[in-house]
């Protein structure tokens, strides 16, 4: 071979490599880059938009995101955009509480604990919300949400030419920004919620319960995404728990979850965030292998330190104090009503507290505890462990737990599936609760110690929860129920300060 020849093929090759070198550079820029995450003021604000890992196996790329109310406002709840799903949208923020912006290659939208756990209240229609911080998150419909995005998947304008004219009018893509949403982004996130809205069959069944706001079906939505097991019968929607002072719900023999399904607050966290996406998804074979190698070098141990944070801010966060005024005699009356009928059950340290009550005996609607079972925990807890996290089992047990009572106020409604509106109507006989409310208003009642639940404003913004709906029963937890009136309204007002 020639020395001319060699130089040829030499010079070739240099090109072709350096071809590769700048094709892989800007591959990884494009698509792979991670820039660092923005500086938060302090805990509370990281956890209303800080990561929790979910953007690289679950975000959505924020453009696509940020126009999709536009071209479908056929499916959304109402007016509005993403606010019609309940969400809080705090004044001067980009992105919803519970919603994360973050680079990797571009930007993606993805979820974070704060989407189930930051409610708000007013006293009056007129009023800005107040955000409270791993409250309940009473508004936000989160079913409504997934639903929105499974139908836009399945929707013909779901296409390059249609996202990106909409895209244009908010921003100027590069023309290499343009071809990658028009050939990659778009194509693949249309194929991901597609496969989502097959993942959610189990929800979407004819005349299947509706979670509604301040609910979601949580352990049907571990057994599905987390384990192998076969759809069943099961519905088990419960109201989004509080996560404050969750120092007082650790020790050994205490539980988490509603029915005790886990032994220790970090087991929750970190299967809460699991299930958000901020782990490897095995059900994505379009990302999974570079999502699994980026875990193991990287993510993983960034993941375990997040969780450790938010166990620290959470289990140290205060409840938050009731707002309103209180009548100080009255509550005094209160407090040997609350110490006889309540307290065994719901001080913290005391003998039943965060502890399993039998089902024969708390009577309530048992179709949540049901919807777990011994082999979901146990493929659950295997599926944890193959991801390389060591945390306490998930278990199962055949009754509801019963919390400490911290912050009662902000935790309405009651029961594990909401389904009593207000303090006061829990001491009430099952058949004088209130059976037919609407929840998803949050303007707050005093008196009755809760949400406004009737009325044309409640109504009108709210969703209609019927006790007579499978699940959504309002029998059991007849504790107190024969007191007399004046002892029941001093009881409610003690209930105020804790």
């Amino acid at each position: 071979m020639s020395s001319k020849i060699k130089r040829k093929i030499l010079k070739t090759l240099f090109v072709l490599v350096l071809l590769g070198v700048v094709g892989g550079w800007v591959a990884w820029y494009k698509l792979l880059r991670e820039e660092p995450e923005q500086k938060w003021a302090d805990e509370a604000e990281r956890f209303k938009y800080g990561s929790i890992g979910a953007e690289f196996s679950r975000g959505i790329p924020y453009w696509i995101w940020e126009v999709l109310p536009r071209v479908f406002p056929e499916y959304m709840p109402g007016p509005g955009g993403y606010k019609s799903f309940g969400l809080v949208w705090e004044e001067g923020r980009e992105m919803p509480v519970g919603f994360t912006k973050q680079v990797i290659g571009f930007p993606r939208v993805a979820n974070n604990c704060a989407i189930c756990h930051v409610g708000t209240w007013r006293s009056k229609d007129e009023e800005v919300p107040h955000a409270v911080v791993a409250s309940p998150a009473n508004t936000v419909n989160v079913q409504a949400m997934l639903r929105f995005l499974t139908k836009v998947s399945g929707d013909s304008r779901f296409n390059a030419s249609v996202l990106l004219t909409e895209i244009q009018r908010d921003t100027k893509l590069s023309f290499l920004d343009r071809q990658l949403y028009r050939f990659l982004l778009i194509p693949m996130t249309r194929s991901a919620l597609q496969r989502q809205e097959k993942q959610f069959t189990w929800m979407n069944r004819p005349n299947w319960p509706d979670w509604g706001p301040g609910r979601d079906d949580p352990m049907n939505l571990t057994k599905y995404f987390m384990t192998t097991q076969p759809m069943d019968n099961s519905v088990g929607q419960a109201d989004f728990p509080s996560n404050w002072n969750l120092q007082v719900r650790k020790g050994p023999n205490l539980f988490l979850n509603w029915s005790c399904d886990t032994p220790a607050v970090r087991s929750v966290l970190i299967d809460s965030a699991l299930g958000l996406g901020a782990a490897p998804d095995k059900k994505s074979p379009l990302t999974y292998p570079i999502d699994n190698l980026h875990w193991k070098l990287k993510r993983r141990d960034w993941f375990v330190k997040r969780m450790e944070d938010l166990d620290n801010f959470l289990s140290a966060l205060p409840p938050p104090k009731y707002p309103f005024a209180i009548d100080e005699m009255l509550a005094a009356k209160g407090q040997p009503i609350y110490a006889h009928y309540c307290a065994e059950c719901h001080d913290v340290g005391a003998a039943r507290t965060s502890k399993v009550i039998p089902i024969e005996e708390i009577g309530t609607d048992r179709e949540r505890l049901d919807t777990w079972t011994k082999a979901a925990a146990d493929e659950a807890n295997e599926a944890v462990k193959s991801l390389g996290i060591n945390r306490p089992n998930m278990v199962k047990n055949f009754g509801y737990c019963s919390p400490p009572l911290d912050g009662l106020w902000m935790r309405a409604p009651y029961l594990h599936n909401g389904s009593v509106p207000n303090l006061r109507d829990l001491l009430e006989p099952v058949e004088k609760r209130t059976q037919v409310f609407y929840v998803g208003y949050d303007v707050y009642d005093p008196v009755k110690v809760g949400f406004v639940t009737q009325g044309p404003q409640a109504e009108r913004l709210g969703w209609k929860h019927d006790v007579k709906v499978r699940g959504d029963g309002n029998q059991g937890h007849t504790y107190g129920t024969d007191l007399s009136d004046a002892d029941k309204q001093a009881l409610v007002e003690y209930m105020k300060t804790l």
